[in-house]
């Protein structure tokens, strides 16, 4: 275990793989931990954690919500040509959208212009794109052991619960698994982020951004996080310090009840848990479909 290498700021892993790592927390995924997460797959059984997207064709509703484009819009054309080639899509992605399953890069949200492994962020944009702790080591998939706790079994978490480092501990023992070293963290608190929700949604504390420091988190995936909008210098110990300083990429907006259901279903909380993105490079975040394989 590491101690988070905490400081007045909060823990941060800023310059501890050097200041030209772009892995973060993904460098606590050895082949060992690889090896150990495949086989935690034992029936073949697969769950998504993706909330599925339907496009909004172009010209139509540019809204959600009222103060939002939707996740995707799509344009469908027409050309002259052989039946196998007259149709193609022009897809347009809003990454990082409340409603798309989505994994946020390091650079994503920066500390006080400062972003990991401790650099300053108007170094990391260059000619519309992220030159540095970008989408591009996400590219190349992740693979290793999940582990849900699940705050609120069969049900959610109450409005404005802060959860705690006590919380997930709580769940851990619940759920008769432990977090080690390289996994990545699904944390369920039973909650769809809407405009109607947003103000009352339940956060971590910074207390248990800590824990996923100490417990040497890989990734973070969650229904809960922080509060939004995301407000530079607003508290959102998730986002800032767990991705900012920790360099912990986050998958944000994941649909998590089916996965709660199965893990109650078979009695197991532990599964291998895989990643795979489009191979966009230098983006700050890029859609996902996580997958539970127990």
């Amino acid at each position: 275990m590491t101690d988070g290498r905490n400081n007045e700021a909060g823990p941060s892993n800023w310059g501890r793989w050097g200041l030209d790592d772009e892995l973060g927390t993904l460098n606590f995924i050895t082949d060992d931990v690889r090896a150990h997460a495949v086989a935690e797959a034992r029936t073949g059984r697969v769950v998504s954690l993706a909330v599925p997207i339907v496009p909004v064709p172009l010209g139509g509703a540019f809204g959600s919500g009222g103060h939002m484009m939707p996740p995707a819009v799509t344009q469908t054309l027409t050309f002259a040509g052989t039946a196998s080639a007259a149709f193609t899509d022009m897809l347009t992605i809003n990454v990082h959208h409340q409603h798309s399953t989505h994994v946020d890069a390091l650079a994503h949200v920066n500390c006080d212009g400062m972003v990991y492994p401790g650099i300053p962020a108007d170094q990391v944009i260059t000619g519309g794109t992220l030159r540095q702790s970008s989408s591009t080591p996400l590219t190349t998939g992740i693979l290793t052991r999940g582990v849900l706790l699940d705050l609120a079994p069969g049900g959610a978490l109450e409005a404005d619960h802060h959860v705690s480092a006590a919380d997930l501990d709580e769940a851990e023992q619940r759920g008769g698994v432990h977090v080690e070293s390289g996994d990545a963290l699904v944390v369920r608190g039973g909650w769809t982020l809407s405009p109607e929700t947003a103000a009352s949604m339940p956060i971590l504390t910074l207390d248990a951004v800590r824990w996923l420091g100490d417990h040497e988190v890989s990734l973070f995936v969650g229904d809960i996080s922080d509060k939004p909008p995301i407000v530079p210098g607003g508290s959102i110990a998730v986002h800032r310090i767990a991705l900012g300083r920790l360099g912990m990429p986050l998958v944000d907006g994941p649909e998590l009840d089916e996965l709660s259901r199965t893990c109650r279903e078979l009695g197991r909380y532990s599964f291998l848990f895989v990643l795979g993105t489009i191979p966009v490079t230098g983006a700050t975040g890029l859609p996902v479909t996580p997958l539970a394989i127990f």
